[in-house]
């Protein structure tokens, strides 16, 4: 499908939010594609780090992208979690950046990845304890401070789980957005990652998620593996399709939230053009599968 001609009452960039409908990542290998076709999809999203030079070819193609469609800006270099003040030169370049394009959204991760002689390329987990949380409001005010907008802040995979932590994730994301006020991207991938590795119940931890906060949704794909003793053991690589465990995750989610921004992430071993579309034709019918369910539920009552 080819995204229809806008109206000429369409909002200015800097008021727009993104629709309840799915987008993907903007990769450099489909401007081609996308300005040949102009598909008709929700929204694009793009790596803040990616476009932090002040010209060339990747601004050029997202300045003539842009005009036609929302974005998503996001963010994997703020090291929100870190035990060391933010980087205000990046916050800076970040800043630029969204006044230069005006992103509907902005979202980071809840993790670190810098220390005292560099940057890791990596994004690593933090134990939930009230230091890290005083740590990680303390920064994420700062962020929504020099920004002026608010920031989300989206929940990790990991792979374990520290022995320090005396907060439960749920609880521990839930407190940050409440002292912040920042919103929430909830990444349905990353939940099933986590509770795959640390066995527990990922419907559990969506129920109890702080859902009136989540503005965007994530889904990628995943490696399978196994850990030294056989248990499975999964890899968030986003090199893959979605899941069928994670589209009946991503389902169940938006039963209790209704249609939200949805995101298919796929950064590596990218595929063609149309079988990324495809995997947001996808999250757009099961969007409407849940719309169709909630109303024969409510006929019915």
């Amino acid at each position: 499908m080819t995204r229809p001609d806008r109206d000429p009452g369409h909002e200015a960039p800097g008021h727009e939010t993104l629709p309840p409908r799915a987008g993907v990542g903007l990769k450099p290998q489909h401007y081609r594609d996308i300005l040949d076709t102009r598909p008709d999809i929700g929204f694009f999203e793009i790596h803040a780090e990616n476009y932090m030079g002040a010209g060339g070819p990747p601004h050029r193609y997202l300045e003539t992208i842009r005009a036609d469609y929302p974005l998503s800006l996001h963010g994997v270099g703020l090291s929100i979690g870190a035990d060391r003040p933010l980087d205000r030169d990046h916050l800076a370049r970040l800043k630029a950046l969204i006044e230069r394009y005006h992103p509907a959204m902005f979202s980071e991760h809840l993790a670190w990845s810098t220390h005292d002689t560099g940057f890791l390329n990596d994004l690593l987990p933090v134990p939930y304890t009230d230091e890290t949380l005083a740590r990680v409001c303390a920064h994420i005010d700062a962020v929504q401070a020099a920004l002026g907008r608010q920031m989300l802040l989206e929940n990790p995979s990991t792979y374990l789980s520290f022995a320090e932590s005396s907060w439960d994730e749920v609880d521990f994301i839930a407190e940050v957005a409440r002292r912040t006020g920042c919103g929430l991207l909830l990444d349905v991938n990353n939940v099933h990652v986590s509770a795959t590795n640390q066995d527990w119940q990922p419907r559990d931890y969506i129920a109890r998620y702080p859902l009136v906060q989540v503005q965007e949704i994530h889904l990628a794909g995943f490696t399978p593996d196994a850990d030294e003793a056989g248990r499975p053991l999964l890899i968030d690589t986003h090199d893959r399709p979605v899941d069928a465990e994670v589209w009946d995750l991503y389902a169940y989610a938006l039963s209790l939230t209704g249609p939200l921004p949805t995101l298919i992430e796929w950064d590596a071993e990218v595929p063609t053009w149309p079988e990324l579309f495809a995997e947001a034709r996808r999250a757009e019918a099961v969007m409407a599968d849940v719309v169709q369910e909630g109303l024969r539920h409510a006929a019915a009552s």
